[in-house]
C-alpha cells in the first residue's frame, strides 16, 4: 500500500516539477520583454523563492490542524491560477506579484508532499520512499527546460505559462481523486490543540536541527557553486563554452538521478548519519578541488566529486529529519526543513557571488567548503550518541 501510494504521489510531483522546470528558460526572456534591468529580472526570479521561504512553517502547521490532502489539491490550483496570470501579466510588477502566489502554491505541494510521503512511510524504508518521489522531482526538472524552450518557439513566449496552468491543474484534480488523507488522526478537519512548547522542542532538537542545516549546506552549495558560480568560472575563465558547462552541469544531474535508488537503500540499511557524513566530506572535497582547478580537467574532476557526494546524501537529510519529528508535529517541523533549504538558496549565489568579486572564484569556491566543512563538524557533533533509528 505504501509504495502504490508513493507512485500517486510522484506521479503528481513529476507533473508539478515538470511545470517549474519548463519555466527555466523562459522566464528571464518574458521578463526583459517590459524593458526592464537585469536586477529586475532577479527580482521576479527571487519571488517564486521567497513566497517559499515564508511560508514553508505555516503551511506545515495547516497541514497538520486541516490535513494533508489540502496541500496536495490546493497548491497545484494555486500553482494554475498563478500561470494563468503570470502569462496575462501586462507589466513586471503584475508577474513578479504572479510569480509570488506560484511560489506559495509551490510551498504548498511540496510540503504536503514531504510530510504524505512521511505519514506512510517506516524507518526502515523512508529514505527509499523520499527518494523515489525525488527521483519524479530530477526528472521533471530535467525535462522541463527543453520543453519549455520548444513550447515558447513554436507557440510564442507566452504560450509556456499556459501549458504549465494545464499541468498543474491536472495534478490538483489527479490529486483531489487519487491521494487519500494521510494525517494521523485520520480526520481533515480541525484537529486538537497541542502546546506550542511540543513543536517548539521539535525545532530545537539537536538532530532535527543538525539535519536542517545539511539541508541548508547542500542547497547553498547547489545554488551559489553548481548554478551560479561553476557556469561563470567555466566560460569566463576557462574558455569553455556554454553549451560545454550546460553538458556538465546535465551530467551531474543525470548521475544524482541514477545514483538516487543507491544512496536511498544506503541511508535505509545501514543508517542516515553513514551516508551524511561522507556526502558532506565528499562536497566539502569536490569544492577545495574546484578552488585549485585551473585547467578544464581539474574542473571536471571537481565537477564529478561534487557530483558523486552529492548523489550519495540522497534522501538521507529530509528521512533523519522525519525520523526525529512526532506524527502530531510532521506538518510544521518539515516545513522548517524545506524552510532551512530555501534559505540556502536565497543567500547562497549573492554572499558568494560578493566573494568571487573581490577575491576571485577560487575564494568563492573555498568559503563554500569551508561552510560545508563547518556544517559537518556540527553535525557529528549533535548526532554523537545519538542512535540512528536504521542501525541495529
Amino acid at each position: 500500500m505504501a509504495h502504490e501510494r508513493v507512485v500517486m504521489i510522484s506521479i503528481a510531483t513529476a507533473l508539478v516539477m515538470t511545470g517549474q522546470g519548463i519555466l527555466g528558460p523562459v522566464l528571464p526572456v518574458f521578463a526583459r520583454r517590459f524593458g526592464v534591468s537585469v536586477a529586475a529580472v532577479g527580482v521576479v526570479v527571487a519571488a517564486f523563492g521567497l513566497a517559499r521561504l515564508i511560508l514553508n512553517v505555516p503551511l506545515g502547521w495547516l497541514s497538520d490542524r486541516w490535513g494533508r490532502r489540502f496541500l496536495l489539491v490546493g497548491g497545484p490550483l494555486v500553482v494554475s491560477v498563478a500561470m494563468v496570470f503570470s502569462g496575462l501579466a501586462g507589466s513586471i510588477g503584475s508577474l513578479t506579484w504572479w510569480r509570488f502566489v506560484a511560489g506559495a502554491g509551490s510551498s504548498m505541494y511540496m510540503v504536503g508532499a514531504l510530510v504524505y510521503i512521511t505519514d506512510i512511510s517506516t524507518a526502515a524504508n523512508r529514505a527509499r520512499l523520499i527518494g523515489i518521489n525525488q527521483g519524479a522531482l530530477l526528472f521533471g526538472q530535467s525535462i522541463g527546460p527543453g520543453l519549455g524552450g520548444l513550447i515558447a518557439e513554436w507557440l510564442g513566449i507566452r504560450a509556456p505559462f499556459f501549458f504549465i496552468a494545464a499541468l498543474t491543474f491536472a495534478a490538483s484534480v489527479y490529486g483531489l481523486f487519487r491521494l487519500p488523507e494521510t494525517r494521523p488522526d485520520g480526520s481533515a478537519g480541525h484537529g486538537p490543540d497541542r502546546a506550542t512548547p511540543t513543536w517548539r522542542r521539535v525545532l530545537v532538537g539537536r538532530v532535527f536541527a543538525a539535519a536542517a542545516l545539511v539541508n541548508f549546506a547542500i542547497f547553498f552549495s547547489r545554488a551559489s557553486t553548481r548554478t551560479t558560480l561553476m557556469p561563470l568560472y567555466g566560460v569566463d575563465e576557462l574558455g569553455m563554452s556554454v553549451g560545454e558547462v550546460g553538458l556538465v552541469l546535465t551530467a551531474m544531474a543525470v548521475v544524482n538521478l541514477v545514483l538516487l535508488p543507491a544512496a536511498a537503500t544506503l541511508a535505509d540499511r545501514f543508517g542516515r548519519v553513514r551516508a551524511i557524513v561522507p556526502a558532506t566530506l565528499g562536497l566539502t572535497a569536490g569544492l577545495v578541488v574546484l578552488a585549485r582547478a585551473d585547467t578544464i580537467s581539474g574542473f571536471l574532476a571537481g565537477a564529478a566529486v561534487m557530483a558523486l557526494a552529492t548523489s550519495v546524501a540522497g534522501p538521507a537529510p529530509a528521512a533523519l529529519a522525519a525520523d526525529a519529528v512526532p506524527a502530531a508535529d510532521r506538518g510544521v517541523a518539515l516545513g522548517a526543513f524545506r524552510t532551512l533549504g530555501d534559505l540556502g538558496l536565497l543567500v547562497g549565489p549573492p554572499i558568494l557571488g560578493r566573494v568571487a568579486d573581490v577575491g576571485g572564484f577560487g575564494a568563492a569556491f573555498s568559503v563554500n567548503a569551508a561552510v560545508v566543512a563547518a556544517v559537518t563538524a556540527v553535525f557529528v557533533l549533535a548526532v554523537s550518541g545519538k542512535r540512528d533509528r536504521t542501525e541495529h
